[in-house]
């Protein structure tokens, strides 16, 4: 886990000039625990909107870091999984938040408009694109992989966190039978259970952060 922490008085607003970045957050470690309350955030999406995560309260959300260029994230998108999952969260109401972490220069990085072409090429169904080059938003979570996979329950709680399913691998035929942990905590929620699974480690390329 990243373990930078985040020295902000409670309540404040820690602004990322030039970033289109901020953190809502109180003195607390960048790697968020199960079950405690999932950092706010305020981020620029793909198209140029700021997007909070209060703007969702009450609605079950589901981050999802990501790269475009990382084989393990390819595994998912070139196969239509991570699509057909994004299409079953929204027909069950679910936000489906991307994110790019990978700061300018680096393999993943996108601008506003070549995220939106990205989405395009992978007949991708997000609600949005968050765009994080400072990594401010990841830090905050405390990811550190792609995919790397969060869920945030109506009550802005964080009820997983980890991989998206049982296959550490980047070869395709390892969807095949795959225990999608993902799919699982959302049946879990929308069957309000509490979530059987809660955190998995996850596997994937290392996010690339600015340094």
């Amino acid at each position: 886990m990243n373990k930078r922490t985040f020295l902000v008085g409670a309540a404040a607003l820690a602004i990322v000039a030039g970033a289109g970045v901020s953190i809502f957050t109180r003195e607390a470690e960048a790697a968020v625990q199960t079950g405690a309350q999932a950092p706010a955030f305020s981020v620029r999406d793909a198209s140029g909107a700021t997007r909070t995560l209060a703007e969702f309260a009450g609605r079950t959300v589901v981050l999802e870091w990501t790269n475009h260029g990382c084989p393990y994230v390819r595994k998912h998108y070139d196969a239509g999984n991570m699509q057909m999952l994004q299409r079953e969260a929204a027909d069950a109401n679910v936000v489906w938040l991307q994110v790019i972490s990978s700061a300018q220069g680096e393999q993943g990085y996108l601008d506003g408009a070549g995220a939106q072409a990205r989405v395009r090429t992978d007949n991708a169904a997000p609600a949005a694109t968050l765009l994080d080059p400072t990594g401010v938003m990841g830090r905050a979570y405390g990811a550190r992989n792609t995919p790397h996979m969060y869920i945030i329950n109506g009550q802005g709680r964080l009820v997983y966190q980890g991989a998206i399913d049982d296959r550490p691998s980047a070869r395709p035929n390892t969807l095949e039978g795959a225990n999608n942990y993902v799919r699982a905590a959302l049946a879990d929620i929308a069957a309000g259970r509490p979530v059987a699974t809660a955190e998995t480690t996850p596997y994937g390329c290392s996010i690339k952060y600015a340094t």
